[in-house]
């Protein structure tokens, strides 16, 4: 009999799922231009928010979210690749890696919209605080992460479909149903640290990560408004 364990909880899986949206809807917006750019911009400033919140939530979240379970250190990094170490129930030092450069590349593309400038149909809103050549620089940053953030997806991407083909892994399953199933004959497999912490998932968690990100969102808000 397989063993359910709880390893992503609901704001995690929200989060990762809401982020798929605001990247295509920012994606496809930029490429339509001109009134689209209204909606380019307001999918910028949920994406910012979300990523906030994701950073936040990899201190104070549950068991598997948090920096300090899956971050693995050089040492550990090492020991995977040489096959040593095993993989645990979240992500493997390989998908945090992974993880840690798209949060990098996102968030940087969201900051970066706010001080950029096309010229054209949009103006971030806090270009009028710097000088023009910032500006012009941040714009170019914008622009030239794009291509890296493309890069990083289509290899998150590779990723899912290498360990689903070759590996028998569904990574995707758990992130809608949040849990993992664990055959007891595999459990070798997996950390033994991990395997006695399932992420906490009730109704406070679910409630203190709504209260978080709302507060992110109304503060974004703010400054982007006054």
């Amino acid at each position: 009999m397989k063993k359910i364990i709880r390893v992503w909880d609901l704001p995690i899986r929200l989060f990762h799922w809401l982020l798929v949206v605001g990247i295509i809807l920012s994606f496809v917006t930029v490429k339509i231009g001109g009134n689209a750019m209204s909606w380019h911009a307001l999918s910028g400033y949920c994406v910012l928010s979300l990523i906030v919140f994701r950073i936040l939530w990899g201190f104070v979240g549950s068991y598997h979210a948090r920096f300090i379970h899956f971050v693995p250190s050089p040492k550990g990094l090492i020991h995977f690749l040489m096959g040593k170490a095993k993989a645990g129930l979240g992500h493997n030092p390989l998908g945090a890696l992974s993880v840690l450069a798209l949060l990098f590349s996102v968030g940087l593309q969201a900051v970066t919209g706010l001080f950029a400038n096309d010229d054209i149909a949009f103006e971030g809103p806090f270009a009028k605080f710097i000088s023009s050549g910032t500006v012009e620089l941040l714009t170019s940053i914008h622009r030239q992460n794009q291509i890296v953030l493309m890069i990083l997806i289509a290899l998150h991407l590779c990723a899912i479909l290498y360990y689903q083909k070759f590996k028998g892994e569904n990574l995707i399953k758990p992130m809608l149903v949040g849990d993992k199933e664990i055959d007891p004959s595999e459990t070798e497999m997996n950390l033994s640290a991990d395997l006695g912490h399932a992420s906490k998932d009730g109704s406070w968690q679910r409630g203190f990560a709504l209260l978080l990100l709302s507060l992110i969102a109304l503060t974004l808000g703010y400054f982007i408004t006054s």
